[in-house]
């Protein structure tokens, strides 16, 4: 057996007979009879039952065809990966994610992907995990770096990053004097949240509801530099992902904290269309991000020794 022979069977389960099947071949009738005889008295099995001028698969040509299809799948995809290899990364990669990803992760992940893939175009959408997820099914957006879960058979959910939500007030708010903020403390605060029905607002619910705390939430909302202006302003107190504020902390605008016995984390991850053979286009970004996630500050560092004074006001 050979792969001529399965091809062979592929074109006459696809024409119906070996007439059509030579034509689509441009081989002769006779050929293709022959071949299939060989096929036949290899296997000491027929293939086809004639029934006028047409052919009927038995259940063994059938099993060759299925064989067949699976072989030059891997054909294909195999070749596919060396041209892959050796061909310079072109076209327009589409990538969507929300606010907070859009501000701190993409902008490192472009800076790496230029200077490996300068013949690249990167377009970003910020939006939503919902709609990102309704733009990747569509077809106008190759990966998105959404908060999970994410869970629909048609996509693969990859994830990379699992970031800390601290308790964000300004310097001089009571909350920021004390050594350690409770579940208790938070009793009666205002509180400026992300949008309701978001992955985070959903940790964050959670951690009410865990508490059975009732907060008040004066703002919510998907942007996340809305929450820290809200936040500064005196409006209320904020729960964001540690990257968002990293800088503003360590310059002394905003102070963080955790919440004494909860570890508030949400998790985030690679989003893209499910396929027989990942993109080399997916597998690069994928590779790139790689090489930068070791710069994103996603919790604060340790706290030092009591006997030196620490830079950032951050408490654990």
């Amino acid at each position: 057996m050979d792969l001529r022979q399965l091809e062979i069977l592929q074109a006459i389960a696809e024409t119906g007979s070996f007439t059509a099947c030579g034509r689509k071949l441009h081989v002769s009738q006779s050929a293709i009879s022959r071949q299939i005889l060989l096929l036949e008295e290899e296997l000491g099995e027929p293939l086809f039952l004639r029934v006028g001028r047409q052919v009927r698969m038995t259940p063994a040509a059938e099993s060759l065809v299925q064989l067949g299809q699976r072989v030059f799948q891997d054909v294909r995809e195999t070749v596919g990966t060396i041209t892959d290899r050796t061909r310079e990364l072109r076209g327009t990669l589409r990538l969507s994610g929300g606010m907070t990803v859009c501000l701190y992760v993409f902008p490192p992940l472009l800076k790496h992907l230029r200077r490996v893939h300068p013949h690249l175009d990167v377009r970003l959408t910020v939006a939503t995990a919902g709609r990102s997820v309704q733009e990747i099914r569509a077809g106008r957006v190759d990966a998105g770096l959404l908060t999970l879960p994410v869970e629909e058979s048609d996509l693969v959910t990859v994830p990379v990053l699992r970031e800390e939500l601290l308790l964000v007030t300004t310097p001089t708010h009571p909350l920021a004097k004390r050594r350690r903020v409770t579940p208790k403390d938070l009793d009666g605060q205002p509180f400026v949240l992300f949008e309701l029905g978001s992955a985070t607002r959903k940790v964050i619910d959670t951690f009410f509801a865990t508490e059975n705390i009732e907060p008040t939430i004066v703002m919510d909302t998907e942007n996340v530099e809305i929450i820290k202006a809200m936040v500064k302003s005196g409006l209320g107190v904020g729960i964001v992902p540690y990257q968002a504020i990293a800088r503003e902390v360590k310059a002394g605008q905003f102070y963080t904290s955790r919440i004494e016995g909860h570890e508030l984390v949400r998790e985030t991850g690679w989003v893209y269309p499910r396929a027989n053979r990942v993109p080399r286009m997916i597998h690069e970004l994928l590779a790139s991000f790689e090489a930068i996630r070791g710069r994103l500050r996603l919790a604060p560092p340790a706290r030092r020794s009591a006997a030196v004074p620490a830079r950032h006001p951050i408490t654990k």
